[in-house]
């Protein structure tokens, strides 16, 4: 079969499902808006896993900072609304957001995922 190439080749994921891959800088911080995006049904689970340290680099320094990981489950045709509220309710400036794809799971889960952002 041929190859197509990514500008032809048909978009599959518009509805699938993803996980949102965010940073807060505490705990209390990704609770908050891990519970406003389930509240709007952006969402339909928020994992918060605090104690994570990052080492990056911001302004030409290499920085540490303690922080929170948030992982938001959604479909991917809400992950710009998504991304949207995270950035009206982060204290960041610029915050991490990213759309990771999911492939197989327990299937009364994903629909219990689906059901739960319509």
């Amino acid at each position: 079969m041929p190859e197509t190439s990514p500008a032809t080749r048909p978009e599959t994921h518009d509805d699938g499902l993803v996980f949102a891959y965010i940073t807060a800088g505490s705990k209390e911080e990704a609770l908050r808006i891990g519970r406003s995006l389930v509240e709007e049904r952006l969402a339909a689970c928020a994992n918060v896993l605090d104690g994570m340290t990052s080492v990056y680099r911001w302004n030409g320094a290499v920085e540490q900072a303690d922080e929170a990981v948030l992982i938001a489950k959604t479909r991917s045709s809400l992950f710009d609304r998504l991304t949207a509220r995270v950035r009206d309710l982060h204290s960041y400036d610029t915050p991490c957001v990213v759309e990771l794809a999911l492939g197989r799971g327990n299937p009364d889960y994903l629909d219990w995922l689906r059901a739960e952002t319509a």
